[in-house]
């Protein structure tokens, strides 16, 4: 080999080295390239079958709460049956190696996972909580012919305990889902399902609690006493409607059964008023303290019926265990399980009539002594065929989980362990000092002196908006009242004192409760600033607003807010419990980190 020709073979051998290697390359490029396109294939095709399979199991979930609510047994089972085949294949498409592989990836990774996780917490629900539910005899949790069964309903606790053991477990692991990384379907997805088992856990730890604390209420360990409060949503207070007729329920061992009934404008004034909260003084004075019709001007339930009790006693010399209140939208509800019930003076009441009746027509034809006597028999008489008639117990549980989900019905033990043992529940009607969520209430108080509130419609709107570099987020709120009242026609009882000036004027009081630890900024009435009454009860900042609204006419009240420290995206409204129902909608954002 000559000098001259070794250069030329070395760069020959590096040029046939180079390819070499260059075809390794490219053919390693293009084995993990086919092997990446492959399971991107199998997981998109995996994929599509878990979607169905979860669409399938939704629409299946609905028929199987529709057979429960109606009582129908052996089309709950067969729909069970068919949901199990559902989750199970849809759990089943997202456990392969290929899906495993996926979920490693660093975009689309977080999406699997958060398929994979919606898939297990169906099925789990579908094998674990559903079929107890079907276990359990709900006749056990409702009277029959005035009298509690409570052997039968420490059978039925037992099961309801580990259904909302179960629920729980999958509400906290499904929490766990990290959701910013999403895209936007895959997030709806988790975000509607994480408010469907919200709701469902809200349900089933209520019906654990009530299970549990109905036999000491009902007098298992020795007789009790309740008042039963009627909210006259005519004229509007905070937590639903002014305190007016009441009764006396008795309980002993299980048996229920209606005492004295009264009025509350029969307790009259409180010259030395009851002691009140300094934050509710500081918003309405010794008001709360000193009439019966106003202790609930504040939406926090325990402060009013702590109050309530107390004037009682001190009116009728009685003292009793607690204080139940509902409204005439309850008695509807109730009516539709028991069947219409003739109230005496020949005035027959039933679903379709009771909020008309007790809200509106009593008050045109009756004078003020007869409406009072009329509402107490009314809520007696609904009340004495829910204890003694045999009612279909998934009717009157569908009516009692409606009421209490409106906030339409409340409780308050004047025992502290229980009362503890109902928390933040709907039913006790507590105005949380912390919030998981931010919560924005809008509570109603007239300030007409008049029973216009039956004319009134509501509609409310909340929209999240920006994070702030402190952590905060913003939120607006835009509230409208319309009056379908008519210019002239009305009884002098409706038109009450007529405080607003023209005596078919509604004046309402609109205090809006910013979130806890949040803030109220600005508001505007029909989009020009407007004065505002503030101050703050548990937490939170309120800003109070008279709102007047003639026959026909609407007025619109506008918020800024800022919340705490939050980085949710979501809000939820609290809003007074009305004749009708309220027009509702929230806009959520993306959470901060997004």
């Amino acid at each position: 080999m000559t000098e001259s020709e070794s250069p030329r073979r070395r760069r020959s051998r590096s040029r046939r080295r180079r390819r070499a290697r260059l075809r390794r390359i490219l053919l390693s490029t293009l084995v993990v390239g086919s092997l990446l396109l492959g399971v991107a294939g199998w997981v998109g095709f995996r994929g599509w079958q878990a979607r169905a399979h979860l669409v399938n199991a939704a629409g299946l979930a609905g028929e199987l709460s529709a057979h429960l609510v109606g009582g129908d047994a052996a089309r709950a089972q067969r729909t069970l049956a068919a949901l199990q085949v559902q989750s199970g294949a849809a759990r089943k498409a997202t456990e392969d190696p290929g899906w495993w592989l996926g979920r490693q990836a660093p975009y689309a990774g977080a999406n699997l996972s958060a398929v994979r996780q919606i898939a297990i917490a169906i099925d789990d629900l579908a094998r674990q909580a559903f079929p107890a539910l079907l276990r359990v005899d709900l006749g056990g949790l409702v009277p029959r012919e005035g009298r509690l069964d409570l052997t039968g309903l420490r059978a039925v606790s037992t099961e309801l305990g580990k259904v909302d053991a179960s629920v729980r477990r999958t509400r906290t692991d499904l929490a766990e889902v990290p959701g910013d990384r999403l895209v936007g379907q895959v997030r709806r997805a988790l975000e509607d399902l994480r408010g469907e088992i919200d709701r469902l856990a809200a349900m089933t730890s209520a019906a654990d609690r009530a299970s549990r604390l109905l036999p000491p209420l009902l007098g298992v360990d020795g007789p009790r006493r309740y008042l039963l409060v009627s909210q006259n949503s005519a004229e509007l207070r905070a937590t639903g409607g002014m305190f007016g007729a009441y009764a006396v329920i008795e309980a002993d061992r299980g048996r229920m059964k209606m005492g004295a009934q009264g009025a509350s404008g029969s307790m009259g004034r409180f010259a030395k008023p009851l002691k009140i909260p300094a934050e509710l003084r500081a918003l309405w004075g010794e008001l709360p303290g000193m009439y019966p019709a106003d202790v609930n001007l504040s939406p926090h339930f325990p402060t009013a019926a702590a109050l309530y009790r107390e004037m009682y006693r001190r009116h009728s010399g009685a003292t009793v265990d607690g204080v139940l209140a509902v409204d005439p939208v309850v008695l509807s509800y109730l009516l539709q399980a028991t069947g219409p019930v003739r109230v005496p003076g020949g005035v027959s009441l039933s679903a379709e009539n009771a909020v008309r009746t007790l809200l509106s027509d009593t008050y045109q034809r009756m004078g003020e002594k007869e409406q009072d006597t009329f509402f107490a028999a009314a809520a007696a008489t609904v009340f004495d065929a829910l204890f003694a008639r045999n009612v279909n117990p998934n009717g009157l549980l569908s009516a009692f989980d409606r009421s209490i989900q409106e906030r339409r019905i409340l409780f308050w033990s004047a025992r502290p362990e229980e009362q503890r043992t109902f928390g933040d529940s709907r039913m006790a009607g507590a105005l949380p000092e912390q919030d998981t969520v931010p919560t924005v209430g809008v509570f109603l108080n007239d300030g007409s002196g008049a029973k216009l509130g039956y004319y009134l419609r509501h509609t409310a709107d909340l929209m999240v908006g920006d994070c702030q570099a402190d952590g905060r987020r913003e939120l607006s709120l835009r509230v409208t009242l319309r009056s379908t009242a008519p210019a002239s026609g009305l009884s002098k009882s409706v038109l009450g004192l007529g405080q607003a000036g023209d005596p078919y004027t509604v004046r309402t009081l609109v205090s809006v409760y910013g979130p806890a630890g949040g803030a109220v900024l600005d508001s505007r009435l029909d989009g020009a600033e407007t004065s505002v009454g503030t101050g703050t009860e548990r937490r939170r900042q309120v800003a109070t607003v008279n709102v007047e609204v003639g026959p026909g006419g609407a007025r619109t009240l506008e918020m800024s807010l800022l919340t705490g420290k939050t980085g949710s995206g979501a809000a939820e409204l609290w809003l007074t419990p009305t004749a009708t129902p309220w027009t509702t909608q929230v806009v959520t954002a993306p959470s901060c980190s997004q």
